[in-house]
């Protein structure tokens, strides 16, 4: 008996015997190929869907907006030909792209970011991006860019102008300015809304803050040093 399973535009074709071994083999394939399109993102079902920021957000972004009221602004975001500004006490700073600032990007499932260094030593802090990977380019100047694995291993690299450096989503990275002059990066993202997790304001400026013995015990230093490190954070 011939047996087929539609996945797609992709018909497979099984042969089944009557023994009891080719039924249970049989099931198990359909299983695996049902378990296998529900992990799939669906396919669009309309060209596009600007977002309409002034309603809740579901799951899989913000409604649309009506298509009565769709111009060609909807599809263009300015924000990222401005200079960024990076005099601050880390000297780094970042212009953003994604689907809050720029609704046209809403169930694209892409964004991006201009992140400026203030000469050398400016510092995007250790921080990672909870559902997204992201790929830096950079455009001028030199930047050590690293993150570390979830085995605690480091991979780094000094990154010159034209060129690229991934960072796996989820894990923990930073950019660091290594040359003479202001670095300018253009980073991609694989979301509409990466989110961010920036390790230093997450753990000692969150609201209400991790009790200080925690803090204390995991990085294994006294309460006093703590709270000194939070007051940093706490504005």
């Amino acid at each position: 008996m011939n047996v087929y399973i539609y996945r797609g535009r992709w018909k497979i074709k099984f042969h089944l015997t009557t023994t009891m071994a080719a039924r249970q083999h049989f099931l198990i394939i359909c299983l695996a190929i049902l378990l296998s399109l529900c992990r799939s993102d669906p396919d669009a079902l309309q060209d596009f869907c600007i977002g309409e920021l002034k309603a809740q957000p579901s799951i899989n972004g913000f409604p649309c907006k009506d298509s009565k009221n769709i111009t060609s602004e909807d599809f263009f975001f300015s924000g990222l030909a401005q200079e960024t500004h990076t005099e601050n006490t880390i000297g780094s700073n970042a212009t953003l792209a994604n689907v809050l600032n720029f609704p046209g990007l809403n169930t694209l499932g892409i964004s991006m970011n201009r992140g400026g260094l203030w000469r050398h030593g400016g510092l995007n802090p250790p921080h990672s991006h909870p559902r997204a990977s992201e790929l830096v380019l950079v455009r001028n100047g030199r930047l050590l860019v690293g993150f570390v694995t979830t085995d605690g291993v480091f991979f780094s690299k000094v990154v010159n102008a034209g060129e690229l450096f991934v960072i796996p989503q989820g894990l923990i990275h930073f950019q660091y300015n290594v040359g003479k002059e202001k670095a300018t990066a253009i980073t991609t993202f694989n979301s509409q809304l990466p989110g961010v997790v920036l390790a230093s304001n997450t753990l000692f400026g969150s609201k209400p803050s991790i009790p200080t013995e925690v803090l204390a015990k995991a990085f294994k230093i006294d309460d006093q040093l703590v709270n000194t490190i939070k007051s940093k954070f706490q504005s």
